[in-house]
């Protein structure tokens, strides 16, 4: 009788060179109990060919896969749909970001069983005990998103955040015999073999445009630093890694923590980078600043979102971030020689088209500002993409204002909706093309006057023609049509961090 399961990691756009913590979450928390295997689809070249050829033997029985927004439906969608068509008798499991947010269109499409809602370290196991040894009852796993026998959809409890440095180590060995551990070792401007790392789960903040939030309710937890080291020392012993990726929702959550770890690494020669709150980091000491960046703090990822202080209550980023709070942690970070890499997200909703384009109008000008206080500032444009934060009054004006998620699983593959998803393009009915094409522009002028630092191929000449090309319209607000800088880009092959990630071939 098929008891096997397999643990599908399906393509991201930048995600070639990254450890799928994901399925190594998910691995470690059946390892020893259940048979399984890993696949990943970065580093396959026909992923359902791999699947197939598993499943053709007779021994698997689950297909469970991680399933993030954006690229990975591209082969999440389509291999599960073939999955039961090919194997009725097989039972897919989806877990992830978009599995728990667009639970009703996953389970509606007939071909997801059931959803591991937010992680997975006791549900998963909990479920493969049921289903396979008939243990327990569905209704009492946390964390667990299913239909019932007459159709009903149900939702069971939120399980409290685990203690991190108390689960299960996960299956690196195990990895490396499907998939080379040093594959995942790529180049990125933060070194020459950089290691992809999560520290933590959840974050403390409801941001009311972040998808996290549904999925942890304001809840973090995250790793000692005794423990992060030992395993950072484990992967710089037996890889000679010298740079790290921290994917936390929120690495910086504990300064305790970001201190002590950085007095761990201190002389280990590895530079790193990871994402953070400004009105968290701003809580630090510059000496606490300066420890981090002489332990080799080289950029953080912040969510700026918008200088506009009203815009940022509705964010729910107001009261502690504000506009005056960007531009002086700007200048703090110019002076402890950390690059700070500011997102912001543009196009929310108003009451009138006017007042949509005035807002993109004002972020524009105050981004500039932030340039003008600290040229090494990374900015990162998205539009914004609503997430189903129910209960905010932002997602309710989405609402009123007309928009609506697909029903049908399948039309998320389509590719407004994948563009949708990378908070580059979305179907939102109060952006007008010409915003869009307005915000799309000033990305491309400013990408030209200031190229990112994270494209370590565009230095030298190029760096100072492109800077040329776009003097002109960045200093004189000239952003229509910049077909020459476009076309630089993509002679130079000019990449953009958060399409394509740190990694470079």
């Amino acid at each position: 009788m098929p008891q096997k399961i397999l643990i599908f990691n399906p393509r991201s756009a930048n995600a070639k060179h990254r450890i799928p913590n994901s399925i190594l979450q998910v691995g470690a928390a059946i390892h020893g109990t259940y048979d399984y295997v890993f696949v990943d689809g970065n580093l396959e070249s026909a992923p359902w060919s791999t699947i197939e050829t598993y499943f053709k033997t007779g021994d698997f029985k689950f297909f469970c896969v991680t399933v993030m927004p954006g690229p990975q439906l591209k082969q999440a969608i389509p291999f599960s749909k073939k999955i039961k068509e090919e194997f009725p008798n097989s039972i897919t499991i989806w877990g992830g970001y978009f599995a728990s947010n667009q639970y009703a269109a996953s389970l509606n499409s007939g071909y997801v069983d059931y959803i591991i809602n937010g992680p997975g370290d006791n549900a998963f196991p909990e479920l493969m005990n049921y289903l396979i040894q008939k243990k327990g009852q569905l209704e009492d796993i946390k964390n667990l998103i299913y239909k019932d026998s007459n159709n009903h959809t149900i939702q069971t409890s939120k399980e409290a955040l685990l203690e991190q440095d108390s689960l299960p180590a996960l299956p690196y060995d195990f990895l490396n015999s499907f998939y080379p551990l040093q594959n995942y070792l790529g180049k990125t401007f933060l070194g020459k073999r950089t290691f992809s790392y999560h520290s933590s789960f959840g974050c403390p903040f409801t941001c009311s445009f972040c998808a996290v939030v549904p999925i942890y309710n304001a809840r973090w937890k995250g790793k000692s630093a005794e423990k992060i080291y030992e395993d950072v020392s484990y992967f710089k012993k037996h890889y000679n890694i010298d740079a790290i990726e921290f994917h936390d929702n929120n690495f910086f959550t504990s300064k305790k923590r970001v201190v002590e770890f950085s007095k761990l690494i201190l002389n280990d020669g590895i530079s790193w980078w990871g994402e953070g709150r400004i009105d968290t980091i701003n809580q630090y000491s510059d000496e606490d600043l300066r420890l981090m960046r002489k332990a080799g703090c080289k950029m953080i990822f912040l969510g700026a979102e918008t200088g506009n202080d009203e815009i940022l209550k509705q964010m729910d980023k107001g009261g502690k971030q504000s506009g005056q709070m960007i531009k002086d942690f700007a200048k703090r970070m110019k002076e402890v020689d950390i690059i700070p890499e500011m997102s912001f997200v543009l196009g929310l909703p108003a009451d009138s088209e006017a007042q949509v384009m005035a807002q993109i109008d004002w972020d524009i000008e105050f981004i500039k500002e932030i340039k003008t206080i600290n040229p090494d500032t990374e900015i990162i444009i998205y539009l914004y993409s609503p997430v189903p934060t129910e209960g905010s009054k932002l997602y309710q004006k989405i609402l009123d204002a007309g928009f609506s998620f697909p029903q049908q699983l399948e039309d998320w593959i389509s590719p407004s909706w994948e563009n949708f998803d990378l908070r580059k393009n979305p179907l939102t009915p109060w952006l007008t093309p010409k915003m869009v094409d307005k915000i799309k522009n000033f990305e491309t002028v400013l990408n030209g006057y200031y190229p990112t630092v994270s494209d370590f191929k565009i230095k030298g000449y190029k760096k100072s023609v492109l800077k040329a090309f776009s003097a002109l319209r960045y200093k004189n607000g000239l952003y229509h049509y910049p077909y020459e800088i476009k076309a630089l880009h993509k002679l130079w092959k000019y990449r953009q961090p958060e399409i394509e990630g740190f990694y470079q071939e």
